[in-house]
């Protein structure tokens, strides 16, 4: 990895968060740190915009002479999408469940600390949410 690909991205984040320092540290009145919000998202936008004609340009897929298509089948797209899913999904299910137990189970043992235990199992269950769908998204990919 070359210095300039660590340093250019580097740079941009920089420049793209100097808008939103003086909003941060509580120095800017409502109107200035609307206006640097509003800076801050056009410039945003305007640098995604700018990496996509970036990576337009220089992709050979759109290219007329673009020689190595695309391969796969529409199957094997949709089984990474599938696991793809299945681990967001979990993932996202298991947080749901952990923040509900979580708060639940420090109720718990705030009135009564021999309950630390049982509360803490119904966190764990939660949790196993989330590795039984990375499991599935493995068992997915592997058969592709």
């Amino acid at each position: 990895m070359k210095l300039v690909e660590f340093i250019l991205p580097l740079v941009a984040v920089v420049l793209l968060s100097l808008p939103l320092v003086k909003v941060f540290q509580g120095k800017c009145d409502v109107k200035s740190a609307k206006f640097r919000l509003a800076t801050h998202v056009l410039g945003f936008f305007g640098a995604v915009a700018l990496v996509f004609t970036f990576s337009i340009m220089t992709n050979g897929v759109l290219a007329e002479e673009a020689t190595n298509p695309m391969t796969g089948t529409i199957a094997q797209g949709l089984g990474f999408v599938a696991a793809a899913l299945s681990t967001g999904l979990a993932a996202l299910g298991a947080g749901i469940a952990v923040s509900s137990a979580s708060s639940a189970a420090i109720g718990a043992f705030s009135e009564n600390p021999a309950n630390f235990g049982r509360s803490l199992i119904f966190v764990a269950l939660g949790e196993g949410v989330a590795i039984y769908g990375l499991l599935i998204s493995i068992l997915i990919i592997n058969s592709l």
